[in-house]
């Protein structure tokens, strides 16, 4: 190899050394004295010049001697506009010569076509990085290739999902084996479906598998298969199952699979042609084509399964759905042991403390927790995290960041104070309601002026009437103490009434908790199957008359007057505890659910 590279070398040196011995020879042969125009005026009378050729701007010609230099051609700048009738009458030949432009008008047309391809495709290489690189492989798939080195993830850093995790066993035991482990004539399902909220870790829990089983791992996004082009999202998708038979056995994993599987519409405005639906037909014949025995498996996920498409559904193609749900207090416990490793703990850290605090916090949110209690504990010069750091992390992200300069004129603090104790003691005295765990009227976030917080003794999945009328109550607490002290209302409780009105509405309207209504569902639920609020935007339809849409507002309304009665009624029997809570919270600002008891009982 080395002979072969300085064998080039040389070569390189000789073309390079006959080349300059080649532009000697020429330029030497070519020399040209360039003379001034006076000197040419005497050459010409002393009859020394052969012959001129004339252009525009020059005048070439030969001696009939050479001059000192040797050279015996001269250029000189044309000066005299009669010089033809002259030279004639010296008996000099003349000739005019056209000056040759074409290599001049070549590359002023040849430049601009150049600066404006290479501009072009300067372009289209930076766009090419979307594109699999240039524009000859939009059609290449995108998917990242890893392997075990490469994830470093397996089930042992996955925490708080356990039943996910034994359904994703077989996968990796039968990729491990694919011919052991269908010995019985079982089959391994072609495609794994990884359903959950965001943040509960279906992503990790995919690079878990590849990790364990030690295959190549194929990972993109479902939104990296539809580009501007049509056909290039199908054509992406044949080369990615192609390139993963090539690996076989490995791991296909396309993330937020809804962005490629929505569910085709039907109607006038959608057409056969559309390059989504390319893309998921051509997904669909993939996945008909997988032989089971190949060792080659897809994994998908998605946080809107009921938007994916009914025939990506069928069995056959995703076979299994695995659902990756928010943990549970004790898997709280087990995802905060793995983060919690990461960070220095002081003695009084609890992470079963922690969970209490934190329900319906996915892996994300207990992650980003945890690293919020390390800012914190790090702002505050600290030499290891404390329950106090974590405590103040749930109020942050909970509540928002504290506003202490926002500051509040004596009456309105004095308002915020009796409407978060109404909060606090209507939470406290009504029975089958959490705890209380802090009360503060510091600002927090962008609109609250102070805030109470609940914290939950278990998780929980059902609630009677009775639990849904306290929660109410509860809700109802702070406008109600504002009724009872002042004899007015204001605008601090319009999130409050908007949260009462709902689940009225829901006893109403879904629950069937109506005695005026009865056992009917008239309206169903809009919110996401996985997503706790409504995001659609868009008008509720409705299956009733204008008679029942006026029982259920009548109805609805009763409920919540009928809350407000009993708070403001459980509130004036308390009006001393109310009147004492609030002026000790006035004075300290913020109070623990252990002073809020203590006050209650009457010992503090």
């Amino acid at each position: 190899m080395e002979k072969k590279t300085q064998f080039h070398l040389w070569y390189w040196f000789a073309a390079l050394f006959a080349l300059l011995v080649f532009q000697y020879v020429f330029t030497t042969a070519q020399q040209v004295a360039e003379i001034p125009y006076s000197r040419f005026e005497t050459y010409l009378t002393e009859g020394k010049i052969a012959e001129v050729a004339v252009s525009d701007r020059f005048i070439q010609g030969t001696l009939k001697e050479p001059l000192e230099g040797g050279q015996t051609r001269f250029v000189t700048t044309r000066v005299e506009p009669d010089l033809a009738r002259q030279l004639q009458d010296k008996g000099v030949v003349v000739k005019g010569q056209v000056e040759n432009t074409f290599f001049r008008d070549l590359l002023s047309w040849v430049l601009p076509v150049a600066l404006f391809a290479g501009v072009w495709i300067f372009i289209l290489r930076r766009m090419g990085a979307g594109l699999g690189g240039g524009m000859m492989q939009v059609g290449k798939s995108k998917a990242k290739v890893y392997v075990e080195r490469d994830t470093g993830v397996t089930f042992d850093d996955v925490a708080g999902v356990d039943e996910a995790k034994d359904e994703l066993k077989e996968i990796v035991a039968f990729l491990k084996d694919p011919k052991g482990y269908g010995r019985l004539g079982a089959r391994m399902p072609k495609g794994v479906l990884l359903v959950g909220p965001p943040g509960t870790g279906k992503t990790l829990l995919a690079r878990a598998v590849a990790g364990e089983a030690g295959v190549p791992f194929y990972s993109i996004s479902g939104s990296e298969f539809v580009e501007m082009f049509v056909g290039v999202g199908a054509a992406r998708v044949r080369d990615l199952f192609a390139q993963a038979r090539e690996k076989a056995p490995a791991i296909i994993f396309i993330d937020e699979l809804d962005a490629l599987g929505r569910a085709r519409a039907i109607g006038p405005m959608s057409g056969g042609q559309d390059e989504k639906e390319q893309t998921l037909n051509q997904l669909l014949v993939e996945l008909d084509g997988f032989d089971p025995s190949s060792g080659l498996v897809l994994l998908a996920a998605t946080n809107r399964p009921e938007i994916l498409d009914p025939a990506l559904m069928r069995a056959g193609r995703f076979d299994r759905q695995v659902l990756v749900d928010r943990p549970d207090k004790p898997g709280r416990i087990q995802i905060l042991n793995v983060h919690m490793k990461k960070v220095d703990l002081a003695p009084d850290v609890d992470a079963a403390r922690v969970a209490a605090l934190t329900p319906g916090f996915t892996g994300a949110d207990l992650a980003n927790l945890v690293n919020e209690a390390a800012l914190l504990a790090t702002r505050h010069g600290r030499d290891a995290v404390t329950m106090e750091d974590f405590n103040d992390a749930v109020e942050r992200i909970v509540a928002g960041l504290e506003k202490r300069n926002r500051l509040l004129n004596p009456r309105e603090r004095e308002i915020v104070a009796h409407h978060e104790m109404g909060h606090a003691i209507m939470a406290s005295v009504l029975p089958g309601v959490d705890p209380v765990h802090k009360v503060s009227i510091i600002p927090r976030g962008i609109g609250a002026l102070g805030y109470t917080i609940q914290r939950p003794t278990e998780d929980r999945f059902l609630m009677t009437r009775t639990e849904l009328e306290n929660k109410m109550a509860v809700l109802l607490g702070g406008r109600a103490a504002e009724w009872v002290v002042y004899h007015h209302l204001s605008t601090g409780a319009a999130d409050d009434l908007a949260k009462v009105t709902d689940i009225a509405r829901a006893m109403v309207t879904r629950y069937g908790m109506s005695e005026t209504l009865g056992q009917v569902a008239l309206e169903r639920d809009r919110r996401s199957f996985l997503s706790p609020e409504d995001l659609t935007g868009m008008p509720r339809p409705r299956d009733f008359s204008d008679v029942t849409a006026a029982a259920i507002d009548a109805e609805v309304r009763q409920i919540v007057d009928q809350a407000f009665e009993r708070t403001v009624a459980a509130l004036t029997e308390r009006r001393a505890l109310l009147d004492r809570a609030a002026h000790r919270l006035l004075e300290e600002e913020t109070l623990d659910g252990d002073a809020l008891k203590a006050m209650i009982a009457g010992t503090a």
